[in-house]
This record gives C-alpha cells, structure tokens and sequence, in this order.
C-alpha cells in the first residue's frame, strides 16, 4: 500500500474562553476569520461563538464560566493558523496596529504572530503540516 499523502479536513479546533468574547471575535475577523455562528442568553452574553478560517478549520469561544464543566482562564490560548498568504495577514495585523515582524522559521515556515487584548497569542504561518505516513 502506498502512503496517504494527502491533507485531511481540520477536525480539531480551538477552544477557548474570553471575558469579553465579542471583542475576541472581532479582533479575529479583522484578522480574517469569518464569524460563522454567534449563540448569545437573554442577557446578551455570548455562550458560544465560532468562527472558522477560509481555508480550513476554525476557533470556538464563549463567555468565561469559571463555575462551569469546561472552563478555560482566559488569555491562555495559542493558535496556529495556516495560511498561504503571509504577507496578506502580516497586512492584516499591522492594520489592527500590532507589529508585523515575518519571521522565517528553520523549518521553512513564514510566520507572524500578534496577541489580543486578553493575551492569547495567534500566529500565521505557511507550514501546512506534514503529510501522514499511510497505513498497512
């Protein structure tokens, strides 16, 4: 048997809690992610947010519970986001007013990485990750 070199759909995602979420959500769509689904209660707190990336996979987010089953401290997440435009979000954060330093890694990745307001950390980068070996 030959092996399985082809990429598979993202099946993992992110997810994580803010203490303003509706600003996490739209630092990330300025940085390019769409805002898929917006679950909000009565009282107009974000419960569940998703927000998937064009070219593949996504994020989750809410509102922190600390009291709940799943509780995430916030500003404690980091992502990493495939990209095969780099300079298009380097642009993308140096217009949020971050700095946009490329950095390119040993590996052969460009990357460029930005924090939001409550710390969690989101780098770019072209490496798409390596094909799986395939199986006997």
């Amino acid at each position: 048997m030959s092996p399985d070199t082809t990429q598979h759909p993202p099946t993992v995602w992110p997810a994580f809690q803010a203490h303003d979420p509706r600003a996490v959500v739209d630092f990330l769509v300025a940085l390019g992610f769409e805002e898929t689904a917006c679950y909000s209660d009565d009282a107009g707190v974000i419960q569940h947010a998703q927000l998937d990336w064009p070219e593949g996979g996504g994020v989750m987010l809410g509102t922190h519970k600390p009291e709940g089953p799943f509780t995430q401290q916030p500003g404690t997440t980091a992502a990493y986001i495939v990209t095969a435009d780099i300079e298009a979000a380097a642009e993308r954060v140096r217009n949020l007013g971050h700095d946009a330093t490329i950095v390119e890694q040993d590996y052969g990745s460009r990357e460029v990485t930005v924090r939001d307001a409550e710390g969690n950390q989101w780098t770019f980068g072209t490496y798409a990750g390596e094909p799986r070996a395939g199986k006997s």
